[in-house]
């Protein structure tokens, strides 16, 4: 079972910068597609930005032209470079892979504050 680990978030000023990154300990090119999700409290969880195999992207509208979603495949290393931040990003950021057939993969999360 490939596992996915985030690491990267922080507690940053408005108008920051930040960049998160999800390690898989295993292939990530056996993934049709992965991506970032966050949840802020009292929220459901919503996409931010996903990238496929073929590195086709997708971003919500609330971070297009700030976020930028990339995937280094020699590292099994998926990024989420983040600018611009806003208060309104707070939430915590968690990784994802598509795994179909076999059920999603997720990461814990990791935590990401916009306040000055």
């Amino acid at each position: 079972q490939v596992q996915l680990v985030e690491s990267g978030g922080g507690l940053v000023q408005p108008g920051g910068s930040l960049r998160l990154s999800c390690a898989a300990s295993g292939s990530i090119f056996r993934f049709y597609a992965m991506g970032w999700y966050r949840q802020a409290p009292g929220k459901q969880r919503e996409l931010v930005a996903a990238i496929t195999s073929g590195s086709s992207t997708n971003y919500a509208d609330a971070v297009k032209g700030r976020f930028t979603i990339s995937r280094d495949n020699a590292k099994n290393t998926v990024y989420l470079q983040m600018n611009s931040l806003k208060p309104e990003d707070t939430a915590v950021y968690y990784c994802h892979a598509d795994n179909y057939p076999r059920p999603d993969l997720w990461g814990q999360g990791t935590q990401v504050t916009v306040s000055s």
